[in-house]
């Protein structure tokens, strides 16, 4: 989650993409996006073990700034909000 490109950014595993990211937007997810205002989805990626995705998680946690922009450009280099397009119709 963002608030904006290049801006303050939030970490964080789900096994319901969707509830979360709706959470997040209402002020009932994590505080740190309530406080900074991250409503945008700039990055996700799906794992098939919830063990797997926590320890990645935590991992991605610990990396820089600059890495974790790194792997949000890759993908999404204009920071688009993603979740529409992952939400599907």
């Amino acid at each position: 989650m963002a608030d904006r490109y290049r801006g303050a950014i939030y970490v964080g595993v789900t096994s319901d993409l969707s509830a979360r990211i709706h959470q997040h937007r209402t002020g009932t997810g994590s505080g740190f996006c309530e406080r900074y205002g991250l409503h945008r989805l700039v990055w996700a990626e799906r794992g098939d073990d919830i063990e797997d995705c926590i320890a990645h998680e935590k991992r991605v946690k610990r990396w820089r700034r600059a890495w974790k922009f790194a792997l949000i450009e890759k993908a999404n280099p204009d920071w688009e909000d993603l979740f529409d397009q992952l939400a599907g119709p």
